[in-house]
């Protein structure tokens, strides 16, 4: 239940984000805006978090008034370029240091200073990536929590088996250095919360002593849509993820051609940030539609026949179905893609794991009007009975004293 202002106004919580939450585009800023809620309605809440180079000052983006204060940390200018990547990652893997760990290190001092004087009764760190911060804000926070929206050492495994074999060892590499670094740190914190019970599980396996709290990943509600199909169907997601580029090359390579020889009309759009990540991959085909950002996901995914999520590889939970069942669209997905979220395959969603059973999903939903309906039907009610932020909250009501 949500308190009263009154006791509200006498808790304090420090908000840790490695990436701002708003705006609330792509599965992490919006599963940390959810968390970022729930707090900031339970308590007063002061916010770090961090600013890419040439990126616009974050607090702008934030809702009036629900943050007490808001400290920003500049990140060091960091080329996105291939070259400087593939430079990062070979460093990375000779020094053992996770991706994004090493981005996000460093910055105690402008942390420290942030805090300094300050008690709060409890914070939450946003990612794996920042969690060797949680020494520091222990001497200012009675409880410390961490959000896991991945276990990192399972995301590189997975990574490793879709990618070509010089990029395989990397993740690998990578894996292991995570696993090691999640056996040190997890057990440190009061809570842990994961995205779903496959991930609890994980999470105990590494530190059998933890707390784990299953928040699921989900979306504030939303009303449907209106649904005016085009002839389409869509894929989104943040375009520079690495998990959503294996599975844009694995549907434009192995699942596409079939279903684009079978539906002459039928295109593909593909809408998300950073589109330059994948435009390699999908050029020379008109009938590929590279859309970029748009500034409603839920709408834009309304508006196609179905929307398919080809994953090979990741960790958590995908908010892109998420998005596709409030919007009312049918989805065909692969299991891992589904993976952690509660589905009845052939009722709210399509599971298909091979490329000709994908195709085959794909082209029944094109083809049939009333089965795509009926699907999507399906998974807007599973939306809102299962993954609203009020139902998430509730989990944490019980389970947080924050």
């Amino acid at each position: 239940m949500k308190p009263s202002d009154a006791s509200a106004a006498n808790r304090r919580t420090l908000f840790l984000s490695p990436e701002p939450p708003f705006p609330m585009i792509g599965g992490g800023p919006i599963r940390s805006a959810s968390l970022f809620e729930y707090l900031s309605e339970r308590s007063q809440v002061d916010v770090i978090t961090f600013r890419q180079s040439g990126d616009s000052d974050p607090r702008e983006r934030f809702p009036p008034g629900r943050a007490h204060h808001i400290y920003v940390v500049d990140l060091p200018v960091h080329s996105r370029s291939a070259p400087a990547r593939v430079f990062r990652n070979l460093k990375r893997a000779v020094r053992s240091r996770p991706p994004l760990m090493d981005r996000f290190s460093g910055f105690a001092g402008e942390i420290g200073r942030a805090i300094a004087g300050q008690q709060y009764d409890c914070a939450l760190i946003e990612h794996f990536w920042c969690a060797e911060y949680e020494p520091l804000l222990r001497t200012h926070c009675k409880q410390v929590y961490l959000d896991l929206h991945n276990i990192e050492s399972r995301w590189h495994a997975k990574l490793a088996d879709t990618e070509d074999r010089a990029s395989g060892l990397i993740y690998r590499r990578f894996a292991q250095a995570s696993e090691k670094l999640e056996r040190e740190l997890l057990p440190q914190f009061d809570t842990l919360l994961v995205t779903s019970a496959a991930d609890r599980e994980r999470a105990l396996a590494i530190a059998p002593e933890a707390k784990c709290v299953v928040y699921p990943n989900a979306l504030p509600y939303l009303e449907k849509p209106i649904r005016s199909e085009r002839n389409s169907i869509v894929f989104s997601g943040n375009l520079e993820y690495q998990p959503n580029v294996s599975a844009i090359r694995y549907f434009r390579k192995s699942i596409w051609p079939s279903v684009r020889e079978r539906c002459p009309f039928l295109t593909w759009e593909i809408i998300g940030k950073n589109p330059h990540s994948i435009k390699a991959i999908v050029q020379g085909d008109d009938r590929i539609r590279l859309i970029g950002p748009v500034d409603d996901a839920v709408v834009a995914i309304a508006g196609a026949a179905a929307a398919v999520v080809p994953l090979l590889a990741g960790s958590g939970t995908r908010i892109k179905i998420l998005e596709a069942w409030a919007a009312g669209t049918a989805v065909v997905s692969t299991s891992i893609g589904a993976e952690g979220l509660e589905y009845l395959s052939g009722e709210n969603l399509m599971i298909a794991d091979d490329p000709s059973g994908f195709s085959e999903a794909v082209m029944s939903l094109v083809e049939s009007g009333d089965r795509r309906q009926a699907i999507g039907l399906s998974g807007r009610t599973q939306y809102e009975q299962r993954y609203t932020w009020s139902t998430a909250f509730a989990e944490l009501d019980r389970n947080l004293t924050c």
